[in-house]
């Protein structure tokens, strides 16, 4: 008589990867890109020209140029970017009501009444050859810079970070510093 080869029962393998497949896809999570948050102005009405937009005052522009060699220049002066988001919070708070810096309209804002807030606007422009890296370093400290300014002021008002506030709380600290950052058309200049 011959002898039979023992073999290992496989008729629970397929159970136990299904399980296995289930406990991982339940228990893994996944990181969601957001991207950069930006808003677009409104479209003009079709009526209007190009005449009939209003000027806009140079002290109310915080200029950001990056070259094609990822050098900085900071309204019309040389800098790095780790000195990128001070200028932007001092820019965009203005603390001072200096003349150089953006004007400021009182507002009626929730939870503060009568608030002056800045009529400041980042305009930032590249460069075609600008590197990536260089470019999303540039966003995130401006966008830092408007974060930190926000949640200084949540933690004046409310005694707790931006992030802890409810909605309408976030909402009228946002009315106070807006995210006003404006990118032009990148423009190939030379380097690269």
């Amino acid at each position: 008589m011959a002898r039979r080869v023992p073999e290992i029962p496989g008729s629970s393998l397929a159970d136990i990867a299904f399980m296995l497949l289930i406990f991982f896809l339940v228990t893994t999570t996944m990181d969601v890109d957001s991207g950069l948050e930006r808003r677009l102005p409104p479209m003009p009405p079709e009526n209007q020209e190009d005449d009939d937009t209003p000027p806009i005052k140079e002290r109310n522009v915080f200029v950001v140029l990056v070259n094609a060699n990822n050098q900085l220049l900071v309204e019309g002066e040389i800098s790095r970017i780790e000195d990128l988001r001070e200028k932007a919070k001092e820019f965009m708070d203005n603390p001072y009501n200096e003349e150089n810096l953006p004007e400021k309209e009182v507002k009626n804002v929730d939870f503060f009444g009568e608030v002056e807030v800045t009529k400041g606007v980042i305009s930032l422009r590249n460069d075609v050859g600008t590197q990536y890296g260089t470019y999303i370093a540039v966003q995130n400290e401006l966008v830092g810079a408007i974060n930190d300014l926000r949640e200084d002021l949540a933690k004046r008002k409310f005694g707790k970070s931006y992030e802890s506030l409810d909605r309408e709380q976030q909402g009228a600290i946002r009315d106070i510093y807006p995210s006003k950052i404006s990118e032009a058309e990148p423009k190939k200049v030379g380097g690269n």
